[in-house]
């Protein structure tokens, strides 16, 4: 199965210039989903983990259902103000403007080994917060899974040279 076959392309989605690659046409097909989550099962079987963490919103889809299928803790890493609890909070860049993530203290333990899943890199700045805040926590990021890398804007490859192990299931040009 090609999931390239099931990312439907947007062009100037949010904003004009922007490709946006939509998951939506993924996760509606029972097949498709259920490979491209048997894929991600696979290869977090390449990393040590204690906790699965994912970006808010779209990392959600794709992390809860991983992390149930090999029985680790599911950590949110959510936008500004939406977790009730003390939480860590960091800013940064998207391609198209700013924004701030957060996690609850008390998600992250020490020393923990987080895989970090998402449903796409772009230019790495939200994959970089997400590292950041599991470092605030204490934990160590084991790494990486993204079902799609916009290769051409380059972030797989700055984690990559951050020493990070990076993995994903399709690869696209940004633009």
């Amino acid at each position: 199965m090609d999931l390239k076959d099931y990312i439907r392309s947007i062009p100037d989605y949010p904003k004009k210039g922007i490709l946006f690659r939509d998951i939506t046409t993924l996760i509606k097909d029972e097949k498709a989903f259920s490979e491209t989550i048997n894929l991600i099962v696979e290869r977090s079987k390449e990393f040590k983990v204690d906790k699965i963490a994912a970006i808010e919103s779209r990392g959600f889809v794709f992390a809860s259902a991983v992390s149930y299928l090999i029985k680790k803790p599911f950590i949110m890493l959510r936008k500004k103000n939406k977790l009730p609890a003390e939480t860590y909070s960091t800013d940064f860049q998207l391609e198209y403007g700013t924004a701030t993530i957060e996690v609850h203290k008390d998600s992250i333990e020490k020393k923990d080994s987080v895989l970090i899943i998402d449903d796409l890199i772009a230019t790495g700045g939200t994959a970089e917060a997400a590292a950041k805040l599991v470092k605030m926590s204490e934990g160590n990021v084991a790494g990486f899974i993204f079902v799609i890398n916009l290769f051409d804007l380059g972030g797989s490859d700055n984690l990559k040279k951050k020493g990070y192990k990076v993995e994903n299931l399709i690869d696209f040009p940004g633009h």
